[in-house]
């Protein structure tokens, strides 16, 4: 069964004081593409996340959130009352302070470089963080190919109904090509005898089943019809009996090869019914190839 690739996941846990939560979306796209947003602390691990992507998902638009967030008194950052002062004592000796005295927005000053640090515990940190988001990312991985693969049996079953609105016109085109033929001689037989008549005007026989295998060669549709067929049962072995793995490219691969024969039909037939026939399989055809953008 194929999977859609728009999908979305996500997972959080209390562990330690420390709340972490994953996000996973994804949308249609050619390729595998991960955009992964962590916070600064955690960007050493994008790497490996990326990893576990890949992993799970073979094509689509990726987009990972992650956050991290410590409540408590161990996530406090350090402020370096060393550099506070520095930045203080540059601020008192600026030319326009006349008397030393300066009100400053302590909240600006935190945010000069060198006033926070991060917690001396780090890396412990980070591999805590490690080992409570690959887990949590592993669950929001499940969430999204869950519902990847509940819109795909939906997609599935409009990709079939469009098959089928292609194999029932194209079993009329094979009941009629036929006939196309045979009508066409009596055509040209009834123009040749009206044109001919009063007239000493003798039509060689040969001349004129020459020039109809003439018209039922140009006109023959029989190969196309085969090779559309035969495709169209390929396309419904794909939606119902796939082993899991991606089909989208198969899949586009498969309609684009449809059209092309459903487009040489119309080139080759002059017969009107066929022509007004055919132009509802391109119709279903080109919904298909729009709709196949979204098969993993």
């Amino acid at each position: 069964m194929i999977r859609s690739m728009t999908g979305f996941g996500e997972a959080s846990a209390q562990i330690d004081g420390v709340h972490y939560h994953v996000e996973v979306r994804s949308l249609n796209n050619k390729y595998f593409k991960a955009v992964i947003r962590l916070p600064d602390q955690l960007q050493s691990l994008e790497a490996e996340f990326e990893s576990e992507l890949r992993r799970r998902i073979s094509r689509g638009s990726i987009t990972m959130t992650a956050s991290c967030t410590d409540s408590g008194v161990g996530g406090a950052h350090i402020v370096n009352h060393e550099a506070l002062e520095h930045y203080i004592e540059q601020i008192r000796r600026a030319p326009m302070i006349a008397d030393g005295t300066v009100r400053v927005d302590v909240s600006g000053l935190l945010t000069l470089p060198g006033v926070l640090s991060p917690p001396v515990d780090s890396e412990d940190r980070l591999d805590r963080a490690r080992r409570a988001m690959l887990p949590l990312l592993h669950r929001a991985c499940e969430g999204l190919l869950g519902m990847r693969e509940r819109e795909g049996r939906l997609l599935a079953d409009e990709l079939l109904s469009h098959r089928s609105q292609i194999a029932a016109r194209l079993t009329r085109i094979s009941e009629r090509a036929p006939t196309v033929v045979s009508e066409y001689e009596t055509r040209l037989r009834s123009r040749i005898e009206m044109m001919v008549k009063g007239t000493e005007v003798v039509v060689n026989p040969a001349d004129l089943i020459r020039e109809i295998a003439i018209y039922a060669e140009k006109s023959d549709i029989a190969e196309e019809i085969h090779r559309l067929t035969g495709h169209i049962e390929q396309f419904q072995q794909l939606l119902t009996q796939g082993d899991g793995n991606p089909l989208g490219r198969t899949l586009e691969f498969l309609s684009q090869e449809m059209l092309r024969e459903a487009n040489t039909i119309a080139s080759k037939s002059p017969d009107s019914e066929i022509s007004r026939l055919i132009v509802e399989v391109k119709g279903a055809i080109d919904r298909i190839k729009e709709q196949v953008q979204n098969v993993e």
